[in-house]
C-alpha cells in the first residue's frame, strides 16, 4: 500500500506534466469539435532493449476482439458500459486500448473512466480516474483501428480488477470478445453518462461480453515482460466455469492463464515477475484456409500479439480445429512455420503444445495429429522452429484412451478441459523454465 500510495502520488505529477516513460505516445491535439484523432501505436519495448530494472510499458491484460454486436443491444445510444479487466501485473501506470476492428465507420467514445473495481460493479472512489487521448476526453477510433489512452496517474498491483467505464452518446455499434469470462455492466437504457459512478448504481444492468477495450498496459520496473497465450477455445476459456456434477460455476472464469497468472505472483520473486495474457477466440484455427472466419492465428497475429507491448513469450496452443476441419498435417505445419518464424523474427520466443485429444477425430484425423504432434516434440523446439515444447497432450488426454480427454478434466463434451483440466495445465508449466527463456539473464 505505502508503494501504491507514492507511485500514485509520483504519476499523477507525471501525467500532469505530460511525460510518458518508456514508451512514446503520439496522440493528436483535440480538434475545433473537442474529438482527439486516432491516436499512433505507442512505440513497443523489443525484448533485447529492455533489462528487468527500466519502466516500460507492458501489456497486462487482453481479449481480442472477436465481431461487431450483432445481438441485442445492436446498437448503443446515450448509454455507459463497464468492463472489469483483471490485471495480471500491476505498475505505477496505466493505458487502456480501444479498438473498432470490425467498424465500417468511425466509432466516437465521448467519455472514458478507469478505476478500482470494489467488486460487482463499484469502484473504490480514490481510484477514480478521468482516461482521456491526446488531452481529449471525446475521441474517434477510425473504422479497422485502435486508440491508446494517455497515461494515467493510478498505480496497480498484480491480480488487481480494473474498472473501464465508457460513454456513447451517439447510436453505435461496438466490437467485443464474445467470452468475458465474468459480469460486465451496462447503464439502464437512455441512462446517460455514468462513467463517474463509484457505487455501482449507475449500472444496473449485466451482460457477459467484453465491448470495445482489448488491452491494457501497465507501467513500473516490477513487470519484466509479457507472455500471451495464443489459440482458439481451450485458451479462451471455454469449460473454465465447470467445476464438475453439483459444483456452482464461479463469479470468475477460472483459465489455465488466469492460474497461470496466479503462479507467477505466488512462486517467481519480485525481479522475475511477468505478466500473463490471453488473446484465445473460440473457434478458430491455426490455418485461414482451414476456417476461423478470418480470426485465424496467422491473420490475427499482427493486431493480437506483435501490436502488444514488452511481449517476451508465446505459449501456442492452436490445431484442434483444423484437424476438425479436416485440414491435413502439411497444411497445419505451414501455419506453424510462418508464425513461428514471424514470432522469432520479433524476438519473441514460441512455446508450443502438441494438439489435445479429442474423441470425434476419424482415424485418419488422429494419423495427422500424430504426424503434427511428432513435429512439435521432435528435438523438444519443433524441429528447430520454436524455443520449447509445453506438452498439454500428455496433461489431458486418457492413460486409458490417448485419443480422448482424461474423464476428470472432460467438461463431458470431449472437447473442452474444466476446471480441474485447466488447473492441470497450469500446473504442468515450468516457470523457472519459461522465465529462463523469456526473460533476460539476470
Amino acid at each position: 500500500m505505502v508503494f501504491r500510495d507514492l507511485a500514485l502520488a509520483l504519476t499523477s505529477l507525471v501525467t500532469a506534466v505530460g511525460v510518458a516513460v518508456g514508451g512514446s505516445i503520439t496522440a493528436g491535439a483535440a480538434t475545433s469539435e473537442g474529438i482527439a484523432p486516432a491516436a499512433t501505436r505507442p512505440a513497443a519495448v523489443g525484448p533485447a532493449a529492455v533489462g528487468p530494472a527500466a519502466d516500460t510499458w507492458s501489456t497486462s491484460w487482453t481479449q481480442s476482439q472477436q465481431r461487431s454486436s450483432g445481438l441485442s443491444p445492436e446498437t448503443f445510444q446515450n448509454r455507459s458500459v463497464r468492463v472489469v479487466t483483471r490485471l495480471t501485473q500491476g505498475g505505477s501506470a496505466l493505458r487502456v486500448r480501444l479498438q473498432n476492428q470490425f467498424g465500417t465507420t468511425p466509432l466516437v467514445v465521448n467519455a472514458t473512466t478507469a478505476g478500482l473495481s470494489a467488486g460487482g460493479a463499484a469502484i473504490r472512489p480514490e481510484s477514480l480516474r478521468t482516461v482521456t487521448f491526446g488531452g481529449s476526453a471525446t475521441v474517434s477510433v477510425p473504422a479497422g483501428g485502435e486508440v491508446w489512452s494517455d497515461p494515467v496517474g493510478l498505480a496497480t498491483s498484480a491480480l488487481d480488477d480494473l474498472a473501464v467505464s465508457f460513454y456513447l452518446a451517439n447510436p453505435t455499434r461496438m466490437m467485443l470478445h464474445d467470452l468475458a469470462g465474468r459480469t460486465n455492466y451496462f447503464s439502464a437504457p437512455d441512462g446517460g453518462n455514468t462513467t463517474g459512478d463509484t457505487s455501482g448504481g449507475g449500472f444496473p444492468d449485466t451482460h457477459g461480453w467484453t465491448y470495445l477495450v482489448s488491452a491494457v498496459d501497465v507501467l513500473g520496473p516490477e513487470t519484466t515482460g509479457t507472455v500471451v497465450a495464443y489459440g482458439s477455445s481451450v485458451v479462451d476459456g471455454v469449460g473454465a466455469d465447470n467445476c464438475g456434477a453439483g459444483c456452482p460455476p464461479p463469479a470468475v472464469f477460472q483459465r489455465w492463464t488466469d492460474t497461470l497468472a496466479q503462479r507467477v505472483v505466488d512462486e517467481l520473486p519480485a525481479d522475475r515477475q511477468i505478466a500473463v495474457v490471453n488473446e484465445g477466440i473460440a473457434g478458430t484455427t491455426a490455418v485461414p484456409a482451414c476456417g476461423g472466419g478470418g480470426l485465424d492465428g496467422v491473420s490475427r497475429l499482427d493486431r493480437d500479439v506483435l501490436a502488444l507491448h514488452d511481449v517476451r513469450a508465446v505459449i501456442y496452443y492452436y490445431g484442434t480445429n483444423d484437424l476438425a476441419n479436416d485440414c491435413d498435417a502439411e497444411t497445419i505445419l505451414a501455419a506453424y512455420r510462418d508464425t513461428f518464424a514471424r514470432l522469432r523474427a520479433a524476438g519473441i520466443k514460441v512455446f508450443v503444445t502438441p494438439i489435445t485429444p479429442r474423441p470425434g477425430y476419424t482415424a485418419e484425423q488422429n494419423a495427422r495429429r500424430a504426424v503434427v504432434n511428432e513435429f512439435v516434440r521432435a528435438g523438444g523446439n519443433c524441429s528447430g522452429t520454436c524455443d520449447g515444447v509445453l506438452d498439454f497432450d500428455a496433461v489431458l488426454r486418457d492413460p486409458a484412451d490417448p485419443n480422448s480427454i482424461y474423464p476428470p478434466y472432460d467438461t463431458g463434451d470431449g472437447v473442452h478441459a474444466n476446471i480441474p483440466g485447466q488447473t492441470a495445465i497450469a500446473d504442468s508449466i515450468p516457470l523457472n523454465s519459461l522465465t529462463q527463456a523469456a526473460l533476460p539473464p539476470r
